[in-house]
């Protein structure tokens, strides 16, 4: 056989493989890592010996001739969730593929823990209560250090946020805006969190300390009772109420699924590190800065989104301050799951397309 065409042919069955097993891909390409900040002062003035960010990459990074990167992508989670939230078929199958948008041949994709979140330092670690009450700014001065110093990456072709993630890259946008091209924050609104949002937090901060089990955050059995309550309310306003009415139509199917989700979520929080992440809002309001973010926006959110509701126009109102700002509300659709929609990236990623083309350089 002509040696150019078995190099076709090598060529040919290397992307059909790629293309049927993108996880395996992705798992060659898989790094973990922690990056270990020395007295890290937060900006309510305490400080922490050593803070540890926990953090995932795909990719390599690639330099211009100038020396930056050029390819970096980061990805920020949403509450009481890890940057591992991305490595599933909705999301990464979708976006991190051969040949797909943020295919991760040719970008940098970094996934960080959030400090108080995943293998981040939190207060689960062992300081409980006397862990620093970090707040939104110091997450994202913790990702700019982990990106610039643990990581050598000098720019960001994009920053994707989700949820709370969302509103850290608001912040992101504002504090760093020339340090990336492109934003794209779903599911949240640029505004302080009041209303509906600060009252399901607050009443779920209130559950977690008039608990007894809680005993000021030194407790021996976490708070049940607490926790119940935090992820019940979770649910109902992160969840779609179509695809629940669709998927549990009488009251045995939803019971016994609200049975299953408590038990298969309640093993994975802690009372005192859910009530730092709530509480990490408290201060949280990029409203009065938005002329400052330079980059591209893509926002969206979804028409089913009970957190976020479109009938507010919060969303549609704050975008017209942006420069170069987008707004987005995707419609219900048998495919949409309310606040969490961000997951399937299906519904977004022509978006996705359009705010890299109209970024790029």
């Amino acid at each position: 056989m002509d040696l150019n065409l078995r190099r076709v042919l090598f060529c040919l069955i290397s992307f059909f493989l790629l293309a049927i097993f993108p996880t395996r891909a992705q798992e060659l390409a898989k790094k973990e890592g922690d990056f270990v900040v020395r007295d890290f002062r937060f900006k309510s003035g305490e400080t922490l010996a050593e803070l540890k960010l926990h953090y995932t990459t795909l990719g390599t990074p690639a330099r211009d001739p100038q020396g930056r990167v050029a390819n970096a992508v980061m990805i920020l989670h949403a509450t009481a969730r890890a940057g591992n939230q991305f490595l599933v078929p909705e999301f990464a199958g979708v976006l991190f593929g051969p040949g797909q948008l943020l295919d991760i041949n040719r970008n940098y994709v970094i996934l960080p823990d959030a400090i108080g979140t995943g293998l981040s330092s939190k207060p689960s670690d062992g300081l409980h209560m006397h862990f620093p009450q970090y707040d939104y700014d110091d997450m994202v001065t913790a990702q700019y250090r982990l990106a610039t110093e643990g990581l050598g990456v000098n720019h960001l072709r994009l920053l994707i946020g989700v949820s709370m993630g969302c509103m850290n890259s608001w912040v992101w946008g504002e504090a760093y805006p020339d340090f990336m091209d492109a934003i794209m924050p779903m599911a949240c609104l640029p505004v302080e969190v009041g209303g509906a949002n600060r009252i399901w937090r607050q009443m779920s901060m209130d559950a977690i300390r008039n608990d007894p089990q809680w005993n000021e955050g030194e407790y021996t059995a976490q708070p049940r009772a607490a926790l119940v309550t935090m992820a019940d309310l979770l649910l109902v306003l992160g969840g779609s109420p179509l695809q629940m009415q669709k998927k549990y139509p009488t009251g045995d199917a939803a019971d016994k699924y609200l049975k299953s989700y408590i038990d298969g979520r309640l093993p994975k929080l802690d009372a005192n590190d859910w009530l730092y992440q709530l509480n990490a809002s408290r201060n949280y309001d990029p409203s009065p800065k938005l002329e400052r973010i330079k980059a591209h926006v893509m926002f969206i959110n979804a028409m089913d989104d009970c957190i976020n509701p479109p009938q507010l126009g919060i969303a549609e109102r704050e975008i017209r301050r942006v420069k170069n700002g987008r707004f987005v509300l995707l419609p219900i659709s048998d495919q949409s799951v309310g606040h969490l929609s961000y997951v399937l990236a299906v519904l977004w990623k022509q978006y996705l397309d359009e705010v890299l083309k109209s970024s790029a350089r």
